[in-house]
């Protein structure tokens, strides 16, 4: 198998209190942050939805799925734009509230490796947490993250 083979085209989502390490394609687009409409009775973590591309898409806070308090909106707060892959959701696409541009990264085993430090994730979207150079990324549970979206979201 040749080097680049065994590389993945990643980005680096930075989060509030946190990172997420994504699949380039995994993510259609990297938008400026507009304020989802909110339901009364959604979860905290559900932060509404907006219209992006002619559909609805669900907007969610990362942060709050794991436990932590939700991020309020600033000047460098964008939306990422993700691809549904479980074929949970109605729509094709749900959004992720970001506190900045997520940094393109080029992949390799040799640089990505499991974090030993990683406490228990239990009922979290999070398949495990990385050790990238000297950041320490969470690798999302898409899986999980669109039940959790399909399970508590409004329609």
């Amino acid at each position: 198998m040749s080097a680049s083979s065994d590389e993945l085209y990643s980005l680096l989502v930075p989060l509030h209190e946190m990172r997420l390490l994504v699949p380039r394609s995994c993510v259609a687009e990297v938008m400026p942050w507009q304020s989802p409409t909110r339901v009364g009775d959604a979860p905290q973590w559900y932060l509404g939805s907006i219209h992006w591309n002619d559909q609805v898409v669900h907007v969610v806070s990362f942060e709050a799925m794991c436990g932590k308090s939700a991020p309020i909106s600033a000047l460098r707060t964008r939306i990422i734009i993700c691809v549904a892959i479980s074929g949970k959701l109605k729509g094709r696409y749900f959004g992720v509230m970001t506190q900045g541009f997520p940094q393109l990264m080029r992949l390799g085993p040799d640089v990505v490796k499991a974090d030993p430090n990683q406490s228990a994730l239990d009922r979290q979207p999070v398949l495990c947490r990385v050790r990238l150079i000297n950041e320490h990324p969470y690798i999302p549970d898409f899986d999980r993250l669109e039940q959790m979206i399909s399970e508590e979201a409004p329609v």
